[in-house]
């Protein structure tokens, strides 16, 4: 053998071995863990550290599976509560694979846990919340609501008063209690494929259509009796305001004509007095303006005025045509 082939020789060893140790090694992630598998057959413990790892080549085959939070979304159903009040409910939860090796045993992969999940966690859910009435869901304590601010009302107890009939309800466990049994109950049956449920939550609650209708129904004929109510105190307050206007403009009007009358009263009185002071002077002259000015208020051009020798009026006019 020549040192050309030789040297062949020693470059196909080197790719060879490149090529073994290449497929031998695997990386594990921080957020990685893995399960050798030979032959579709578990060997060995899972690899859960992260680091550099070696396996036999071509013959053994690793499985990475995370090892942080993953998420599982359910579909929104629509469940009774024990109210008889027909809900909207959507929940998410969060769930970590514990035990590889029982998770590649039953499950295998994330689509199957997510289908376990979707049985286990869903009727958990409906049957904790159809055991509870609908306070219990949407509420963690019965603490009064700050709900009414706007609308002249500032706490829930304070429209109470308003309303002594108004329902109250009491909340023994809550929705933050009912959430934990839910994740408890479906914990018990997750375990045995290797999956820890960290926790459920309440996305979201709603009624169902007709119900809606019926409550905003409610809601709006609660927010115009509030209306009406301080519409109603609104026209009372305005009656009263009439009522002091009218009654200040009374006293203003009563002062202004017993002023008034009290002025024309004195002036009248003046008058008197100037008329006769004048009048006892010289009376005939007196009489003559006063004639003279019922001529100027009585006859008119063209007046015809029919009188009596012996009337008043015509004492004048006989000593004119003299």
């Amino acid at each position: 053998m020549n040192a050309q082939q030789i040297k062949i020789l020693g470059v196909a060893v080197l790719v060879i071995l490149a090529v073994v140790v290449y497929n031998a090694a695997f990386v594990v992630d921080e957020t990685e863990q893995v399960v050798i598998t030979q032959f579709g057959r578990i060997t060995g413990e899972p690899v859960t550290e992260p680091g550099l790892n070696f396996k036999v080549p071509f013959i053994q085959k690793p499985n990475y599976f995370p090892k942080n939070l993953l998420e599982w979304d359910g579909s929104p159903g629509q469940v009774p509560t024990r109210d008889k009040t027909y809900i909207w409910v959507d929940t998410f939860a969060r769930w970590r694979i514990t035990d590889p090796l029982t998770y590649f045993q039953t499950v295998r992969d994330e689509f199957s846990a997510q289908k376990r999940l979707d049985d286990l966690i869903d009727p958990a859910t409906r049957n904790l919340i159809s055991s509870y009435p609908l306070a219990e869901i949407v509420r963690n304590t019965d603490r009064p609501m700050d709900t009414f601010e706007g609308f002249g009302i500032d706490t829930e107890e304070q429209l109470e008063e308003e309303r002594p009939s108004r329902v109250r309800y009491t909340v023994n466990l809550g929705r933050q209690e009912i959430t934990r049994r839910i994740v408890e109950q479906a914990s018990e049956k997750l375990d045995e494929f290797g999956i820890e449920l960290v926790d459920v939550k309440i996305k979201r609650i709603n009624y169902i259509d007709s119900v809606r209708r019926s409550v905003y129904d409610r809601m709006i004929a609660e927010r115009n009796q509030i209306a009406e109510k301080f519409r109603a105190e609104g026209r009372g307050e305005a009656s009263n305001i009439r009522g002091e206007k009218e009654k200040d403009l009374q006293e203003i009007n009563s002062e202004a004509y017993k002023t008034a009358q009290t002025t024309k009263g004195k002036a009248d009185a003046k008058a008197a007095g100037i008329y006769a002071a004048a009048y006892g002077t010289d009376p005939e002259f007196y009489a003559f303006l006063k004639t003279m000015d019922l001529y100027s208020q009585a006859l008119e051009k063209d007046s015809t005025l029919i009188l009596s020798t012996d009337s008043d009026l015509m004492q004048f006019m006989k000593g004119v045509a003299e």
